[in-house]
């Protein structure tokens, strides 16, 4: 198992992207390890007595020239709503790098990204890692409404996005599993991953299988400890309860028994 550190970095930005996702950039106080998408830390929300565990969140981006890390942390509750009023110059503490990460692609892989709410940060994360042409690189990012999605233009160097939203407000109406992209052209990939709520990847999944086409997805059970010990995070598998926070929190279809 990789070594994982516990440490107190600055917060360097707190930014809001819209009324309920913002973009907490925080600076490691030594050199960080390698970090890969799929990947998490554990951050400790301070001043709030109430809030004992620590909140997982998915690694969004990684400078290692600034010795930098961000996060897209959507308000869900007391303990990411506390987070976001984060001034900059404050103190976090995080536990790093956690959990294990989407599988790189081939070279020669066409891909498809599927990402919705909070699960659009490693998944923009990994169209920039991937090192593949836009021709080989399809996001779908999905949210409610057009309020809801995040400004991401700035990947469409890494991707060619696509978008949907319930209400239809921004890109096509309907599901991400609904798109066009998605439903039309699915056996022409080679892999596909997501990451978003439970029913959006057990949909991704499904079509996945009937396709025949290799699928990773991120699953987001609460992570309490982030070593697998809290038991927090089980998550029945082919091969036993598998805690996600060590076994995942990125599992290969196949293994789960959805």
């Amino acid at each position: 198992m990789p070594k994982k550190f516990v440490a107190e970095f600055v917060v360097v930005e707190n930014r809001a992207l819209n009324a309920t996702n913002f973009l907490i950039k925080v600076k490691a106080p030594t050199l960080l390890p390698e970090i890969k998408p799929g990947q998490f830390v554990n951050v400790e929300i301070h001043e709030a007595a109430d809030i004992f565990l620590r909140r997982p969140f998915s690694v969004f981006e990684v400078d290692y020239e600034d010795n930098t890390l961000s996060m897209i942390v959507k308000i869900l509750g007391k303990g990411s709503g506390k987070l976001t009023e984060i001034k900059v110059g404050s103190k976090l503490s995080l536990v790093y790098p956690l959990g294990k990460s989407f599988t790189y692609p081939d070279k020669d892989d066409k891909i498809l990204l599927v990402g919705g709410g909070s699960g659009v940060a490693p998944m923009l994360f990994l169209a920039k890692e991937s090192g593949l042409p836009i021709s080989q690189v399809d996001l779908i990012l999905g949210a409610r409404t057009s309020q809801d999605h995040v400004n991401v233009e700035e990947y469409a160097k890494y991707a060619s996005l696509h978008y949907a939203s319930e209400d239809g407000s921004l890109g096509e109406k309907g599901f991400v599993t609904q798109h066009s992209v998605f439903t039309t052209n699915l056996k022409n990939y080679t892999k596909i991953y997501a990451c978003g709520p439970d029913g959006m990847m057990r949909a991704v999944a499904k079509h996945a299988k009937d396709a025949e086409v290799y699928c990773e997805v991120s699953l987001e059970n609460l992570m309490a400890c982030g070593f697998g010990v809290c038991l927090c995070c089980i998550e029945p598998t082919k091969h036993g309860n598998q805690c996600v926070c060590t076994d995942g929190p990125v599992f290969n279809i196949n293994e789960l028994k959805w």
